[in-house]
Order: structure tokens, then C-alpha cells, then sequence
């Protein structure tokens, strides 16, 4: 069963009931002047009277005032001017007296009144700005338009006391929680509305969401009854809810926006990885086909006059680049396997230094002039995990120190073990990576720009690493030497086996 969204509150008599109300208190101020009059015998008694007129305006309002001001005149004269119980004056002195009582009652009762309009109308103000402020946060906090819709129908149920269905495309709708929308709701969004009017339709207000002149939805609303009342000022709640419904427009708009302009952003982000992409991965596989067409075709026709150190050395050119084709082949396999959850890994217990053994005999070549050192600690440093995922993560690694480290420059791999875990670190010598990207290099498609001008590549290699790593249940992570020099420290933590 649907709940009633009302909000309920303690109100002063509306209608006729303020002026029963005005009379009660002027019949207590009478039993009050009576007890006085018997107890002191004096006929003093005006105040009590003027007091009650005053707690009527009050608490009631300008017209029970006046209304109570009549009344304590009447009873006045009859109860408390002698003769009592006659409503006659049997001087001028009286007549003067009552008049007097008359004017000040009256008096009294509009400037008590006034001021208490003057605080009403200063509370239901602040009440106003409450709700917008609270609208405004709200609408702004929102992320989607949803959110937004949904607000706008908990802040119209709050102002008017009633309740609220926020429409979208005629189909959907967002309600205060626990509220059903009304059967008849399909046949209410279906009615047009002019422009920014509000339109009354069987007790309910539709009026469009709008901003720059685009329909962005429909509020329907009502206001109904609190026990029997309707609220203090409905007129204001009207315009509050009016507000309210531009506001939720406008917040709207700027969601769409908002959007809009993310997915333009995330476009013009995806067409620009792409294109680097496409960039790199062009140059990666032309790079080493060039090399071994070249050296096959150098075999074909001029093979008879070369040495045989040259033949050898362009076969072997030919071995290393269609491996290193492989490797890059295999690359971009593992970082498909890894984005969809296919790479299945197999824990066996391997030993380190093969491992890098294999590594260093890869990256040799490329290396050039840098050295390449590795050291073990135990020497039969043994991990757990898949030995070829291991070689391949390690050699993206390495040919990534090799890539920046100087001619001359050295490269170390140090294996040690930690805690029970199996720790191999990459040190080379080459510029270094900014603090505040040592976690960003392991992202795909990262390459710093301090040191990326001059070199090629996909910025998939340490992406890869990390994701192979952490299959085998490791982690991988940089940082700087930490010795005073330029260069980088690549750390790859495994699980540790028994040698």
C-alpha cells in the first residue's frame, strides 16, 4: 500500500475556529479579572483584558484580535462597570473610560498583529531559503539525472506538504520513497503544457522542466491537506514549487552537459590512444621486419660472396628480430589474455637465475654497449610461478632499462629473498622517472614525458609486467635509486619456493 508523503506540524485554527479561539481567550481573561475583582476588590482590571487582547494577536492574527478587542469591550462594560451585568454608562467618566479601553484594545491588538505577521512572513522566508538552499546542494551534489529527479520530487513533497511524481519521456518516473504514482499519471504526462506554465488538471500542477528553452521533463505534483488543512500559504508554496522545478531544469541541463562532455572527452582520449597506438605498434613490427627482409635479402643475393662470419651474422640478425617479433607478438596476446580474464597460471617452483639467465641471453644484443650484471642471493633462489610468464615479464623489464640507459651504462638484476618472498630488482642508469609517475608508468599506453621524446615504443610493456606479475600472485613497483644518481629501480616481488 502506498504511504501518504505529508508532512505533518502543530498549526494555529484556521476559518471561523481563530475567532472561537480569540473568544476563549477573552472569556479566561474575564474569569481572571472576575478572581481578581472578588479577591482585591478593585476595579482596575483593564490590563488583564488589554493582556488578553494581546496574546490573541499573537497567536491569531490581526482579525481575532480586533474581534476580542470587541468582545473584552462588551464584557467590559457588563461584568466589571457598575451597574454590573447591564451593558449601560451611567457617566461620561465611563463612556470616556471604555472608549479609551476600546481604542488602546484596538491599538494593541494591530501592533501585536502586524508583528506577528511580520514574524511569519520573516519564518515561511527562511523557510523558502532553507528549501532552496538545501535544493541547491542537492541538485549540485547529483551526479546523474536521476539523482536530480529524485530530489526534486522529495523537495516539492517537503514544501508542499503532499506529493510528487517527477515524469521523464512519459514512461519513467522518480517519486519520494514509499510513494506509488497515481494511476491516472500516464493521461496527466500526456497533456501538453504551455511553455513555463504551471497547469491545474483534476487537483494536480504539471509544469515542464525546461532550460534554454529544451522540454527536459515533467513535474506533477499536488498539495494536499495536513489534518485537514491545507498548508499556511499555499500561494508561496506554489512559487516555491515553481522554483524548485526551474532549479531541477537547470541542474539537468548541466548533468546533460556534464556528460556530454565527458564522453566527448573519453572520444577524443580513445582516438588518441588509438592513433599512438596504431603509431607505435606500426613502427614495433616494421622495425624488425625491415631488418629481416634486409638480412634475407642480402642471403638470397649476395650470399656467395659473403664470409662466413657475415652469413652467420646476418642469420643471426634474422633469428633475433623474428624474436623480438615473437616477443611483441606475444605481448599484445598476454595483454588480451590478461584484459579478459583468460590467462590461465600454473604455480611451479622455478629457479631465479635460469630465469634471468634467459632474460640477459634475449637482451644482449640489443644491449649494445651497456653491460648487463646479475646476482643472486642464495644462488639457487627459487620462486613460484609460471617460468616463462616470469621471462617475459622480466624481459619487458630489462629491454625497458636497456632502452634508456647510456651507451657504457650498466644494468643490474638482483635477486634476493625477503620475508619468504622472492625479490628481483632491475637498476639501471638512465634518467629516471619523476616521483609523481612512478605509479603511472605501469598504466598501458603510459610513456613519460621526460623521457619519451627520443624513443619508440607501445607503453605496453610494463602494463603487461605488472599484469602477468600480479596473475602469479606478486606485485611489481619503481623507484628511484635512491644513491644520489640518475636512474630507476624496478621491483618484481614473488612468492617464494623451496630450492
Amino acid at each position: 500500500m502506498a504511504r501518504e508523503w505529508t508532512f505533518r506540524r502543530i498549526a494555529p485554527p484556521r476559518g471561523v475556529w481563530r475567532y472561537v479561539a480569540a473568544l476563549a481567550i477573552i472569556i479566561l481573561s474575564t474569569l481572571v479579572a472576575e478572581t481578581i475583582y472578588r479577591t482585591f476588590e478593585t476595579d482596575r482590571l483593564s490590563m488583564v483584558f488589554l493582556a488578553g487582547v494581546l496574546v490573541t494577536a499573537v497567536t491569531l492574527g490581526q482579525g481575532p484580535a480586533y474581534f476580542g478587542a470587541a468582545a473584552a469591550f462588551i464584557i467590559y462594560d457588563i461584568y466589571l462597570v457598575e451597574p454590573r451585568f447591564e451593558f449601560t454608562m451611567t457617566s461620561a467618566e465611563d463612556f470616556l473610560v471604555l472608549i479609551v479601553f476600546l481604542a488602546v484594545a484596538m491599538l494593541t491588538g494591530r501592533l501585536a498583529g502586524r508583528v506577528r505577521e511580520a514574524q511569519s512572513s520573516a519564518e515561511a522566508r527562511a523557510r523558502t531559503a532553507g528549501a532552496l538552499f538545501r535544493a541547491s546542494e542537492e541538485f549540485s551534489a547529483s551526479d546523474n539525472e536521476d539523482a536530480v529527479r529524485q530530489a526534486l520530487a522529495e523537495r516539492i513533497a517537503e514544501a508542499g506538504r503532499g506529493q510528487a511524481v517527477v515524469l521523464y519521456d512519459g514512461r519513467s518516473w522518480s517519486a519520494p520513497p514509499g510513494l506509488s504514482p497515481p494511476e491516472a499519471l500516464s493521461d496527466l504526462a500526456g497533456r501538453p503544457v504551455d511553455g513555463g506554465a504551471t497547469v491545474r488538471e483534476a487537483g494536480w500542477r504539471l509544469r515542464h522542466l525546461r532550460a534554454d528553452g529544451a522540454v527536459l521533463g515533467l513535474a506533477v505534483w499536488r498539495l494536499t491537506p495536513t489534518d485537514g488543512r491545507m498548508a499556511d500559504n499555499p500561494a508561496d508554496d506554489e512559487r516555491l514549487v515553481d522554483v524548485l522545478v526551474d532549479m531541477a531544469g537547470a541542474a539537468i541541463a548541466r548533468s546533460r552537459l556534464a556528460e556530454e562532455q565527458a564522453e566527448a572527452e573519453a572520444r577524443a582520449r580513445t582516438e588518441q590512444l588509438r592513433n599512438a597506438l596504431l603509431s607505435s605498434i606500426s613502427h614495433d613490427l616494421r622495425t624488425p621486419l625491415a631488418a629481416i627482409l634486409a638480412s634475407a635479402t642480402s642471403l638470397r643475393e649476395f650470399g656467395d660472396r659473403f664470409d662466413a662470419e657475415v652469413r652467420e651474422d646476418l642469420t643471426l640478425t634474422i633469428q633475433e628480430e623474428a624474436e623480438r617479433l615473437n616477443r611483441f607478438v606475444g605481448n599484445l596476446l598476454n595483454m588480451t589474455k590478461l584484459e579478459s580474464g583468460a590467462l590461465t597460471i600454473e604455480g611451479v617452483s622455478f629457479g631465479v637465475a635460469e630465469v634471468v639467465g634467459r632474460v640477459v641471453q634475449r637482451v644482449r644484443r640489443r644491449a649494445g654497449a651497456r653491460e648487463l650484471v646479475s646476482h643472486f642471493t642464495p644462488d639457487d633462489l627459487a620462486a613460484l610461478g609460471d617460468p616463462i610468464l616470469t621471462e617475459q615479464a622480466l624481459a619487458n623489464i630489462v629491454e625497458n632499462a636497456v632502452r634508456f640507459a647510456p651507451n657504457g651504462g650498466r644494468i643490474d638484476i638482483l635477486g634476493r629473498r625477503d620475508a619468504g618472498r622472492v625479490v628481483i630488482d632491475v637498476i639501471d642508469q638512465g634518467p629516471g622517472v619523476p616521483d609523481d609517475e612512478l605509479r603511472m608508468i605501469f598504466e598501458k599506453f603510459y610513456r613519460s614525458p621526460a623521457t619519451s621524446t627520443n624513443q619508440q615504443g607501445t607503453g605496453l610493456g610494463l602494463s603487461i609486467t605488472r599484469g602477468l606479475v600480479e596473475a602469479m600472485g606478486g606485485e611489481v613497483s619503481a623507484r628511484g635509486r635512491g644513491d644520489g644518481r640518475p636512474g630507476l629501480v624496478v621491483s618484481v616481488t614473488l612468492p617464494g619456493a623451496q630450492a
